[in-house]
């Protein structure tokens, strides 16, 4: 089993942390995991955390933004995943409310029906067993059910 190289010192930390942070954006709780990896005391890690928050190296607010616009074009992701997802990060609340609502609704519209018409483009049988699959497939999603039944419909008109 390979040995990782332990980091000796406050300093050391930082500038690792540093290079973790500009690669891609990370979440305080991203941070707070790796120092306990490297066995880093509590009062360093809160140190190193305001430090790297000063420097703009950290912001839970540019995570959660990037985060959910990154979930939405590229997973396909609704807005209930998102805010879920991004709890489990422990993205406050505030940070979580804004950055939802940055979406555009127009293109969060679109996505939803791009991808259900995809699904419909997959399912076979009765029209409400197709209703019933894309409606679980959209809520899997984490789209809501509102806008799902209003995508559902807007689908059977142009069938």
């Amino acid at each position: 089993m390979p040995v990782n190289k332990t980091i000796v010192t406050t300093f050391q930390a930082l500038e690792k942390l540093q290079k973790y942070c500009a690669y891609s954006d990370r979440s305080q709780n991203d941070v707070r995991l790796k120092l306990r990896s490297w066995q880093i005391d509590e009062i360093s890690a809160e140190s190193i955390i305001a430090t790297l928050i000063e420097d703009h190296f950290l912001s839970d607010e540019r995570y959660a933004n990037n985060f959910a616009s990154g979930k939405l074009r590229i997973n396909h992701w609704g807005k209930i995943k998102i805010k879920y997802a991004l709890r489990q990060h422990q993205i406050s609340e505030r940070c979580i409310d804004n950055a939802l609502n940055l979406i555009d609704q127009e293109e969060y519209f679109l996505i939803a029906k791009k991808i259900a018409l995809q699904k419909y483009a997959q399912t076979s049988g009765s029209a409400a067993e197709r209703r019933r699959k894309i409606f679980q497939f959209l809520f899997g999603r984490g789209f809501e059910s509102e806008l799902s039944n209003d995508i559902l419909n807007s689908i059977i008109k142009e069938k």
